[in-house]
């Protein structure tokens, strides 16, 4: 955030409390404006990102770096809260629209504004990508329209499963400024949740309540010229830069709430016995679990491997890697531990329920098999790297 982390690099900002100590004193049951609160008070969303290198300056289309592992610390803090949801919208709201905001805010106006009070703390905001006129991985097939003029924005349309939609204050809305499916059709506005023609309703649904997700209808919506975020024409362009941000936080995710559940998983093996003994030490168990134990290990050494090609050279094809990786360890591993747990894992906000939330892995931000066909796209370069 180019020209706000100037003044954070005064040799104080390098000892401020980590992730963990920002959340201890919440409460477990912390809604996650609580938490994205606190964890702005302290300093921690700003110290995401390289203040060494803070990029060529605001609007550019390029934000300072992140740092790997200050994200991998956000995300385990927040995942041990146990609160899938409040980590999902954590996850989004911190690795796509904190560096999307800083990639086209300018030194002052409500862009601006919007990027310090959701760094702050002060303030959250829900990315609206996902279109309700087209499926979640066609977002070029998205309807939602605005109407560019020179007194003024007109909205339309309407977005689905938008993460923290019902707990945000402002919206980071994708929109098309005209028509075609070219990536050059595709503009960013930054819709206050309160303004005339907004209506928020929650998602049906009992998973990953905490995230607050919820539908977004937009309906004539009416807001100055500088709500633009970015040039026109360059919303899909962006978009495109900072998914991978997104992608490696999900595979961390993955490894944070995997170990979680495969921690919990071995200290109830060995407190459960049969034929007197705990299922610990049965062969069969400790085989099943130990190959979790190995994915999850492989998964966190992709994540480091790859972690800052993602972050500094924007390398999709690694950030594609990250993305198919976590969607195919994080299900049948969560399912090993559920299965594991026997019937203690249907309990509420048990295993088999973790797994279920988890499957977001798989769907949010590409579904899996469609990120696996960008894998194969690079066939030939990956091969080459294995290679060498």
């Amino acid at each position: 955030m180019p020209d706000l982390i100037e003044a954070d690099r005064a040799p104080t900002a390098r000892h401020r409390p980590r992730a963990g100590a920002a959340l201890a004193a919440l409460p477990v049951a912390a809604p996650v404006s609580e938490v994205w609160a606190a964890l702005g008070a302290a300093g921690v969303l700003t110290d995401l990102y390289d203040h060494e290198d803070p990029g060529p300056g605001p609007g550019t289309g390029t934000a300072a770096t992140l740092d790997p592992a200050r994200l991998a610390d956000l995300i385990r803090a927040v995942d041990a809260r146990g609160d899938n949801g409040v980590t999902l919208s954590v996850l989004v709201q911190a690795a796509s629209a904190l560096p999307l905001l800083a990639a086209c805010a300018p030194a002052t106006g409500p862009v601006r504004q919007a990027l310090q009070e959701a760094l702050s703390g002060s303030a959250t905001v829900a990315l609206a990508a996902t279109d309700s006129a087209a499926a979640g991985s066609d977002l070029a097939g998205l309807g939602t329209e605005v109407d560019i003029a020179t007194d003024g924005l007109r909205l339309t349309g309407g977005k689905r499963w938008i993460t923290t939609a019902c707990a945000a204050d402002r919206l980071l809305v994708l929109a098309r400024h005209r028509p075609g499916r070219h990536f050059t059709s595709f503009t960013w506005v930054l819709v206050p949740a309160t303004a005339p023609g907004v209506r928020v309703r929650p998602a049906d649904s009992d998973l990953l309540g905490g995230s607050a997700t919820g539908h977004v209808e937009l309906d004539g919506v009416r807001l100055p010229p500088d709500h633009l975020v970015g040039r026109p024409g360059r919303g899909m362009a962006l978009f495109a830069r900072h998914m991978g941000t997104e992608r490696l936080a999900g595979a961390l995710w993955a490894v944070a709430l995997t170990s979680r559940v495969l921690a919990d998983t071995r200290e109830r093996l060995t407190r459960r016995h049969c034929d007197g003994r705990p299922l610990w030490h049965h062969d069969a168990v400790r085989q099943r679990y130990a190959a979790c134990l190995v994915q999850v290990r492989q998964l966190r050494a992709l994540c480091e491997s790859l972690a800052e090609r993602v972050t500094r050279r924007q390398d999709l094809a690694a950030a594609a890697l990250l993305k198919s990786a976590a969607g195919l360890v994080a299900d049948p591993v969560l399912a090993a531990c559920a299965q594991l747990q026997g019937a203690d894992g249907f309990a509420r906000d048990g295993a088999q329920t973790i797994r279920a939330e988890a499957g977001v892995l798989g769907i949010g931000g590409g579904v899996t098999e469609v990120v696996l066909a960008a894998v194969a796209d690079h066939a030939d370069t990956l091969l080459t790297e294995l290679r060498s």
